[in-house]
């Protein structure tokens, strides 16, 4: 059974970092892409960022470009993201997801495409 489970979410004040992680388990890490999307209230849930399955090229939401940094620990088959410099317009559950496929560079970027998803985690970022 595929198990996707994210961490790390919380309140934090404008300016501020968090550091999400998506532990995963029932899969060949090494066989799939990872990615973080994040939905807000009354919102459709939106990319965030990409990482490739051999983790040498990455992509990123125009939003979050230069303050988010997706990462991944092979070892522990887990997916990071390190967010600063965080602002009001960044609250939303996140979640990860991920996409197995032959291609070791892609980064996809649409929703439709991830096999698996995590249940969430509430990032919360106050003015």
């Amino acid at each position: 059974q595929v198990r996707l489970v994210e961490a790390g979410g919380g309140l934090v004040q404008a300016g501020g970092s968090l550091r999400l992680s998506c532990a995963a388990s029932g899969l060949t890490f090494s066989n799939c892409a990872m990615g973080w999307f994040r939905q807000a209230p009354g919102k459709e849930r939106e990319f965030v960022a990409a990482i490739s399955r051999n983790s040498r090229s990455t992509y990123y939401a125009d939003s979050v470009k230069g303050r988010f940094t997706i990462s991944t620990d092979n070892a522990k088959n887990t997916v990071n993201l390190q967010m600063n410099s965080l602002n009001p317009e960044d609250t939303a559950v996140y979640y990860c997801a991920a996409d197995y496929l032959p291609d070791s560079t892609a980064t996809p970027s649409g929703a439709p495409y991830y096999d698996y998803w995590g249940q969430g985690t509430q990032v919360t970022v106050s003015s």
